[in-house]
């Protein structure tokens, strides 16, 4: 395993892989020397670490995992950010998936007007029965008590 940084990260993530039964692992810690160009090698039980010459075919295998580790990272953590920014109080409700939200939604124009419709109103949307319709109704209006 490749730990993107020095002593301390490699001692935590050795805890973390103690922890969970698998500290038999090898591992290593890859950091940049402060104000140098070359990459040090951070090795369990070893005081120093070991410094890569820049050209190193090593030294450009060892970057390129630490670089497509970074990339898969920042992709992953948009998409999670993407996803809360499109996250809605509706995500909550049981049996109401991604069709029957978008029916509501496109049918009230707004989720502003669909806290403001009646049961009767959110039931009236094709698709949504009444005990659905309920539950919607009331975790706008009065929190998350359901009654079918």
């Amino acid at each position: 395993i490749v730990i993107d940084g020095g002593k301390g990260q490699l001692s935590a993530a050795m805890n973390v892989l103690q922890q969970q039964g698998l500290g038999e692992l090898d591992v290593i810690g890859l950091a940049k020397a402060r104000e140098e160009k070359f990459e040090r090698i951070f090795l369990p039980d070893e005081a120093e670490p070991v410094a890569l010459a820049p050209g190193d075919p090593a030294t450009h295998l060892l970057q390129r995992i630490r670089d497509e580790a970074h990339r898969f990272a920042v992709t992953y953590h948009r998409r999670l950010r993407g996803k809360a920014l499109v996250a809605s109080v509706l995500d909550d409700i049981p049996g109401l998936g991604p069709a029957r939200k978008r029916a509501l939604l496109n049918h009230f124009g707004s989720l502003a007007r669909l806290r403001a419709a009646t049961r009767e109103e959110i039931a009236a949307v094709a698709g949504v029965p009444k005990g659905l319709a309920n539950r919607v109704h009331e975790k706008l209006r009065d929190g998350e008590t359901y009654r079918d």
